[in-house]
């Protein structure tokens, strides 16, 4: 069971006040990643046949693996940073997950990642988390669109995105692309100093103007499942 911290509860206090609740409730289940993350997704939506896409691996793989032991689907996941490549290629797995070194954007190229503020994180970030940042490295990345092309898939069932404050960008590329996942699963930062929850509600308001409608929201007020209204 995670525990509840207070930054949690302002969090979820913050989203209640700028209305943003649950508005779906479809059928979904809930899985814990770790201590402090969690994912949910409706299964309803997802069959041997699905295409996921997983961008931001780090060293948690276990969502993944649990969704091709449950559906038996193949999923990409998608992660340009060497500490997260360095502990894939250690681990065992199943033939349907499926390792591309490269990262989800709003734009086709290279990209800066800000390094982890302790050597023994894989949480590398688009986004610098404070001024003090200033190591980098550069890596390659994708457009959304551009993957489904190049890996010959012509929908997306599923999305999720642990990207370290890049989400943004990619949810106004999804937009202008008309890319429209089933599911989309978001792990927002606006707890980074350096990002407003300005930004998260901007994000919200833009999916919902796509059709999409929020079916959950992680205790932590940090994680989202969005479907898309049919």
């Amino acid at each position: 069971m995670m525990g509840v911290r207070w930054a949690d509860v302002w969090r979820r206090l913050q989203l209640r006040r700028q209305g943003v609740r649950r508005m779906a409730n479809p059928p979904h289940v809930e899985f814990s990643e770790n201590d402090r993350t969690s994912w949910a997704f409706c299964p309803s939506h997802l069959s041997r046949d699905s295409v996921v896409y997983s961008g931001g691996i780090g060293r948690h793989i276990r969502f993944e693996l649990w969704l091709i032991s449950r559906f038996g689907c193949d999923v990409h996941a998608l992660d340009p940073t060497p500490v997260a490549l360095e502990w894939i290629a250690t681990q065992r797995r199943p033939e349907q997950f499926r390792v591309h070194p490269v990262g989800i954007s709003d734009h086709d190229g290279v990209q800066r990642f800000y390094l982890p503020r302790s050597p023994s994180s894989a949480d590398f970030t688009s986004l610098p988390r404070d001024r003090k940042a200033r190591k980098f490295i550069e890596a390659p990345v994708r457009r959304v669109s551009t993957l489904l092309t190049e890996l010959g898939h012509s929908r997306l069932d599923l999305l999720k995105m642990d990207i370290e404050g890049g989400e943004y960008g990619v949810i106004r590329d999804l937009r202008d692309s008309r890319v429209w996942p089933s599911q989309l699963l978001v792990e927002f930062h606006h707890n980074f100093p350096s990002v407003p929850f300005r930004r998260t509600y901007e994000a919200i308001v833009a999916l919902r103007e796509a059709g999409y409608e929020i079916a959950h929201i992680s205790p932590r007020g940090l994680e989202f499942l969005f479907v898309r209204r049919p």
